[in-house]
């Protein structure tokens, strides 16, 4: 059995649990944040038997895909030495990062 952790973006997350619970896998969605962009993002977990956790992947892959953004910076508090770009950046937002954990033990109580 493994334990599947995907950290994704808020965007993706009620499509990704839509599809993990379609293809009747249970899924737990927990909001966070954090990141480049302090942006809120979800961690979703899914407990998984060992051969499906291909079929997880590739519903995140599917469901989770990067994609180019583009984002006002805010000013810093200026420190000596830094470095601030007043213009408009295009940087890639969503994907997903997934970890697969061994799970020891998995009681549905």
């Amino acid at each position: 059995m493994k334990l599947v952790v995907c950290i994704v973006g808020s965007e993706d997350a009620g499509t990704l649990v839509d599809a993990l619970l379609a293809a009747e896998h249970r899924a737990t969605r927990l909001n966070s944040s954090g990141g480049f962009l302090k942006k809120s993002n979800a961690t979703v977990m899914v407990g998984v038997e060992d051969e499906d956790v291909d079929e997880v992947m590739a519903l995140v892959r599917d469901t989770c895909r990067p994609r180019t953004q583009i984002v006002n910076p805010m000013p810093p508090i200026m420190e000596p030495g830094e470095f601030f770009m007043p213009y408009p950046l295009e940087v890639e937002v969503g994907g997903a990062t997934v970890f697969v954990l061994p799970v020891e033990r998995f009681e549905r109580l």
